[in-house]
C-alpha cells in the first residue's frame, strides 16, 4: 500500500488537483461543487479500477480474473465512496490552499 500511495495515488492527486485547479481555479460554492462533481465522476473511478486492477494482478490473479473483480467491486465501491468522498473534497477544494490539498487527501484517506 506504501508503494502504492507513493508510485500512484500521491502523483495522481498532484497532478489531478493541478489540473482541475487550473480549469476551475475560483474557490466559490459553485466552482467548489464543480469540481467535486468532476472527482466523483472521472478520478474516483478511474482511481478505483486502477486499484483492484493492479492488487488483482499483485495477487497472480488474470485478466479475466481481473474483469470479474472489477464487475463485482467497482460499483459498490464507488457508492460506497460517494457517501465520503464528497464531504472531504468539500472542505479540501474550499479551504485548503491548492499545494496542501494532496496532504489532505491522504490525511483523509487514513480516517
Amino acid at each position: 500500500m506504501a508503494g502504492y500511495g507513493l508510485l500512484v495515488i500521491g502523483p495522481s492527486l498532484h497532478f489531478w488537483f493541478g489540473f482541475v485547479s487550473k480549469l476551475l481555479p475560483e474557490r466559490d460554492l459553485v466552482t467548489t461543487f464543480k469540481k467535486i462533481l468532476m472527482g466523483q465522476t472521472i478520478y474516483e473511478p478511474i482511481m478505483t479500477v486502477v486499484f483492484f486492477s493492479l492488487n488483482a494482478r499483485l495477487q497472480g490473479e488474470n485478466s479475466a480474473e481481473i474483469i470479474a473483480w472489477l464487475k463485482q467491486d467497482s460499483l459498490p465501491t464507488t457508492i460506497n465512496g460517494v457517501m465520503y468522498w464528497p464531504v472531504c473534497d468539500f472542505v479540501k477544494f474550499k479551504f485548503i490552499l491548492v499545494r496542501g490539498i494532496t496532504l489532505g487527501e491522504q490525511s483523509f484517506s487514513y480516517l
